[in-house]
C-alpha cells in the first residue's frame, strides 16, 4: 500500500486556486514544521544562497513531508545532477535560477523528466521512490513524470528577449520570476515612484516583463511565480489579479526580523 505521506498534490491544488509559501533560509526544520501548522502549500527551501550542506536539506525535505506541505528546491543552477538529487531526496519540485539560454531551458527538463520527456537517471533505491518498497520503477517514473514540478527562474534580461521559445520547451510546469534580479539586469537602480526597490511591480519594466509572461505562459497551463513584497493581504491580491498562482509571502528571516521590530516599537522600547 502506498505511502501517502509522499504523494506531491501541488500540481493538482494549483489548477484549482493560487497556492501560498515562504521561503527559507535560515535551515530551521522547525520553521518549515510551522508552516505547515499555519496552512501554506509550499516551502521554498533555497540552496542557492544558503549553505545547505546535504544533511541539512534532507532535513528540510523531511519536515515539509511530515507536516503535508510541498517542498520545493532552489539548486544552484542549471545542473542535470543537482536536480535529480534535489528530487530524489523527496522534493517535490525544483526551482532553478538564471536560466538564461534555450539549451539551459531544455537542461532543467532533462534533469527533472525521464524519458520520454527527459533523461533523468533512474533509481528506486531513493526517498522519492519510497526506496522501491510497494512502488514498482514504471509506477514511480510516471507518477514523478506527472507530478513533479519543474520550475525555470525567469530573473535576466535573456529570459524575456526569447520568451516564446523558452516557454516553448516542453516539460515546464511554472515560471518562477525573480523581479529583483531581472531589474538589476537591465540595470534598473530606481522603481516607478523613484525610490530604490529592486522589487516594483507597479508598471516597472519588471511589472511589464511579468504581466509578458503570465499572458504567454498561462494559456499554455503553466504556472507562474512571483514574491509579495512585503507580503501583505494587499500585495498577494494584485500578484493573484495579475494571473501569478504561486505567492511568495516573504522569508524566515524577513518575517521573524519584521516580527521582531514590532517588538522592539511596541513593547521594548517603552522600558528604555
Amino acid at each position: 500500500m502506498k505511502n501517502t505521506i509522499y504523494e506531491n498534490h501541488l500540481k493538482e491544488t494549483m489548477a484549482k486556486r493560487p497556492v501560498f509559501g515562504m521561503t527559507i533560509y535560515s535551515g530551521c526544520p522547525q520553521f518549515i514544521e510551522l508552516l505547515g501548522y499555519a496552512g501554506f502549500d509550499f516551502v521554498f527551501i533555497d540552496a542557492e544562497h544558503c549553505p545547505w550542506e546535504t544533511t541539512a536539506l534532507n532535513n528540510a525535505v523531511l519536515a515539509a513531508r511530515s507536516v503535508g506541505i510541498s517542498p520545493l528546491v532552489r539548486v544552484t543552477k542549471p545542473d542535470m545532477i543537482e536536480i535529480r538529487k534535489a528530487l530524489e531526496m523527496g522534493a517535490e519540485g525544483v526551482i532553478i535560477p538564471h536560466v538564461r539560454t534555450i539549451e539551459e531551458m531544455e537542461t532543467c527538463v532533462s534533469g527533472a523528466k525521464f524519458p520520454p520527456l527527459g533523461r533523468r537517471g533512474f533509481d528506486v533505491n531513493v526517498r522519492a521512490a519510497q526506496y522501491g518498497f510497494d512502488m514498482g520503477g514504471v509506477e514511480f517514473y510516471e507518477e514523478a513524470n506527472r507530478t513533479e514540478l519543474v520550475i525555470p527562474m525567469a530573473e535576466d534580461f535573456e529570459f524575456t528577449d526569447q520568451l516564446d521559445e523558452m516557454l516553448a520547451v516542453p516539460g515546464v510546469d511554472a515560471i518562477n520570476f525573480g523581479p529583483a534580479d531581472f531589474s538589476m539586469s537591465l540595470n534598473c537602480k530606481t522603481n516607478t515612484s523613484g525610490g530604490n526597490s529592486f522589487y516594483d511591480l507597479n508598471d516597472s519594466p519588471a511589472d511589464i516583463a511579468m504581466k509578458d509572461i503570465i499572458a504567454k505562459a498561462r494559456p499554455k497551463g503553466i504556472g507562474v511565480m512571483a514574491p509579495a513584497v512585503p507580503p501583505t493581504y494587499d500585495n498577494a491580491k494584485k500578484l493573484v489579479d495579475k494571473g501569478v498562482n504561486m505567492i511568495i509571502m516573504g522569508n524566515d528571516f524577513g518575517n521573524y526580523g519584521a516580527a521582531l521590530k514590532s517588538i522592539r516599537e511596541e513593547t521594548l522600547s517603552k522600558f528604555k
